[in-house]
């Protein structure tokens, strides 16, 4: 009941209507726009896919970008994040209309890779500074554990619901991705006349903070790359959740590729029925997304968000070997659906730790280092991955070290746990 009043209460702010609106658009283009590049990387009928392929794809999407998110961060603290929203938008829009093009006119793929790489480089500004958004538009820590659960995961669920449109277009025709790119570059230019609604200074940070020149901003970054490390490193408690959250990610992107190449290569007969299968997938553990936002706020409230954290960590350690050692697909998709849930349970989780404690003039930069964790820990899977993974995608070697990264996690926070429990005692 407490949790479905905080929801009424929540939806009555029009400030954090719009901010979902802008989530909601922009990661249902970000769901678009990564299926249309998954299949047409991944699944065109001309391309033999291997782990080493997939994995060498993810590299050059999600690494180089990684490493400006704490630039990213530092400018997030001066510059107006309301017009980080609408202009970070606006280029995406033009961006991923380039990148259909390309497609089109068959160019080399390192030119097409150059393309989506500065969609997807743009995407770390816009989704790193909904995040330190958040706490602008709402009041309280209470109502942010809930904001949390809601945001980040009905953000999670319109980008399944884009890549579940991608998928069904891409299903009807084997060359429509340059269509699906285009239908992606429309959702980013919807979100960004979606920002208007807000007022430029709304989401902060502080008029007496700004910086807005580009030159000034730039030539501090360092200076303020720096100090927001500094401030992590002197708050253990964000410390903590962020190196819990790069591990479950870690563990969450070397059982995705592994999934990629079993739909691609053992469980399917033809390249639509891997397709469909990897779609199926995605909306299972779509569903496990949601059912995090609604559980995570009891959990929270009985167990803190460490608590929750560990049970999702040892919930993971049980499910991958009684589930995924089949390697079939039934027992996949409930795995999908349960590390759905308690992925996202943990990202909730971790969100809500950061942004309530770190100071708002930090919380930009942190984000931005998080972001890298997050990418930097699911290309470092993929490298794994494809170290251990056969093309068939059975490998037992891997989901033994996956259960025990879970375990270990759990260990950790049930250790520390302890202590504090101790410490409170005493």
């Amino acid at each position: 009941m407490h949790a479905v009043r905080d929801l009424r209460v929540l939806l009555r702010l029009r400030d954090f209507r719009s901010l979902l609106a802008v989530r909601l658009l922009s990661q249902a283009a970000d769901g678009a726009f990564q299926v249309a590049l998954a299949t047409y990387v991944v699944f065109s009928p001309e391309k033999q896919t291997s782990p080493e392929a997939i994995a060498s794809a993810m590299a050059v999407l999600l690494l180089p970008y990684s490493l400006l998110g704490p630039f990213t961060g530092v400018l997030l603290d001066r510059w107006r994040r309301r017009q980080v929203l609408l202009y970070g938008n606006l280029l995406r829009t033009l961006l991923a209309a380039a990148t259909a093009a390309l497609i089109v006119a068959h160019v080399p793929d390192w030119l097409f890779y150059v393309s989506a790489l500065s969609v997807t480089a743009v995407n770390r500004f816009v989704l790193a500074g909904i995040s330190a958004s958040l706490p602008r538009v709402v009041d309280g820590e209470q109502q942010l554990v809930m904001a949390n659960s809601i945001a980040p995961t009905a953000g999670t669920l319109a980008a399944t619901a884009g890549g579940g449109l991608a998928f069904a277009v891409r299903l009807a025709g084997s060359h429509v991705d340059a269509f699906v790119v285009l239908l992606a570059s429309a959702l980013y230019f919807w979100s960004a006349l979606t920002a208007l609604r807000m007022t430029p200074e709304l989401l902060g940070p502080d008029p007496s903070r700004l910086q807005p020149h580009l030159r000034e901003a730039l030539l501090s970054t360092v200076r303020g790359l720096v100090e927001g490390l500094r401030h992590l490193r002197e708050r253990r408690t964000p410390a903590h959740a962020l190196a819990a959250m790069t591990l479950i990610r870690f563990c969450y992107g070397a059982l995705t590729v592994t999934v990629l190449m079993l739909c691609r290569y053992s469980w399917a007969t033809t390249e639509s029925h891997g397709l469909a299968l990897l779609g199926i997938t995605l909306v299972v553990s779509g569903v496990g997304f949601f059912a995090a936002a609604l559980v995570t706020p009891w959990m929270v409230e009985r167990l803190s968000p460490f608590g929750w954290i560990a049970c999702c960590a040892a919930m993971g350690a049980v499910l991958v070997p009684s589930l995924g050692l089949f390697f079939a697909p039934k027992p996949m998709l409930t795995a999908a659906f349960l590390l759905g849930l308690t992925t996202q349970g943990t990202k909730i989780s971790t969100d809500t730790v950061v942004q309530s404690s770190v100071d708002d003039a930090f919380r930009g930069r942190v984000f931005a280092i998080y972001d890298v964790l997050f990418n930097v820990a699911f290309v470092g899977a993929a490298a794994v991955a494809a170290l251990m993974l056969p093309p068939s995608g059975r490998s037992v070697v891997l989901l033994v070290v996956v259960t025990v990264l879970y375990a270990l996690v759990a260990a950790a926070l049930a250790r520390s746990g302890w202590r504090s429990a101790l410490r409170r005692l005493r």
